[in-house]
């Protein structure tokens, strides 16, 4: 795939995947235009201020709540990598039908926007929460992993292809918890809300990695899912705070003790791919000769944060963790 023919736009683009998916883009493959398309204008000014003012890059200012607006952006686009969404699970449970507009209705915008701009690939950012969710934030992203690929039967005459990648919990991310404990290290306390609770974990630089290589091998349909290791949440704390005080604050409403990137039933139609399982529909709806190939996984299949066969240990969680402790000292660490 030639990435320097290409214009790819990005909603969400101020985030964190948003900005070190630019980064990458920029310094590996050169493309011909990346267009950042988010709501927040303070956001995209602190981001052209803070390094990204490329010539290559465009920021548009707009709401993927907006049709029009993202039919608008996507004029002349080739690639669209969807990451825009409301994932912060207590904000999604308190304000609903905000989660359900932004993350559902926003997503069905972008893939019918696309069509109608004639967008070749179509890329939604998803996560394990949608996964058997168990609070309204999954149910959303399972509704938008499900759009998505489903589209591909509107999709069947036109070149327009429409994939997903579902991943864990990205360590410092915007909402994670690393922050949070890098905080509560002053005290030398920190809050677990159940200590059995188990994660699925991956870098940023990672995250954003997998999510080009699935680009340039999408056929339209997958859900890619990568092979990543799992930690338990209080060593995480041990990492960050040794000899912490550990306070069990109980689990939280809507979260899981143990998450999941592939259930039981949606094993039957997974085939295993080097490092990435690929998620196939289960009835393609359209007209193409699609393959998915890989090797069958066998029967009663399913992958867990707890039933893993990778697993970070302390020491493995601190190289991890390394590089947000000098942005920490820096003020830099989005919390």
């Amino acid at each position: 795939m030639d990435w320097k023919n290409q214009v790819i736009l990005i909603t969400g683009g101020t985030g964190s995947f948003g900005k070190k998916f630019t980064q990458t883009l920029l310094a590996e493959k050169q493309p011909k235009k990346i267009i950042i398309f988010s709501r927040d204008e303070l956001k995209q000014h602190e981001m052209q201020v803070g390094g990204f003012n490329h010539p290559s890059l465009r920021y548009f200012i707009g709401d993927i709540r907006d049709r029009e607006r993202l039919v608008r952006a996507m004029h002349g686009v080739d690639i669209v990598v969807h990451a825009a969404a409301l994932k912060q699970v207590p904000a999604c449970e308190y304000n609903p039908m905000e989660a359900i507009k932004t993350n559902i209705m926003g997503t069905a915008n972008v893939v019918e926007a696309a069509l109608d701009a004639g967008v070749k690939k179509v890329m939604t950012i998803s996560t394990d929460k949608a996964v058997s969710p168990a609070n309204l934030y999954g149910a959303t992203k399972l509704a938008a992993e499900k759009l998505t690929v489903q589209s591909n039967a509107y999709a069947a005459g036109t070149a327009t292809r429409y994939s997903c990648v579902r991943y864990g919990n990205v360590v410092g991310s915007r909402g994670s918890v690393v922050p949070l404990f890098l905080k509560q290290r002053e005290s030398g306390a920190v809050t677990i809300t159940d200590e059995r609770m188990t994660r699925f974990w991956l870098s940023l630089d990672q995250g954003v990695k997998f999510v080009i290589d699935c680009i340039e091998q999408m056929e339209g349909g997958e859900v890619f899912v990568p092979k990543i290791p799992s930690t338990k949440v209080i060593d995480l704390a041990k990492a960050i705070v040794p000899n912490a005080k550990m306070n069990i604050i109980g689990i939280r409403p809507g979260e899981k003790l143990h998450e999941m990137l592939i259930s039981e039933d949606e094993a039957r139609n997974t085939v295993e791919r080097g490092d990435v399982y690929i998620v196939a529909p289960p009835e393609p709806l359209w007209n193409r000769d699609m393959k998915y190939e890989g090797k069958p996984l066998p029967e009663g299949f399913y992958y867990s944060s707890d039933n893993n066969s990778e697993w970070l240990d302390i020491e493995g969680i601190k190289k991890f963790v390394a590089p947000f402790e000098e942005l920490f000292r820096q003020g830099k660490l989005e919390g």
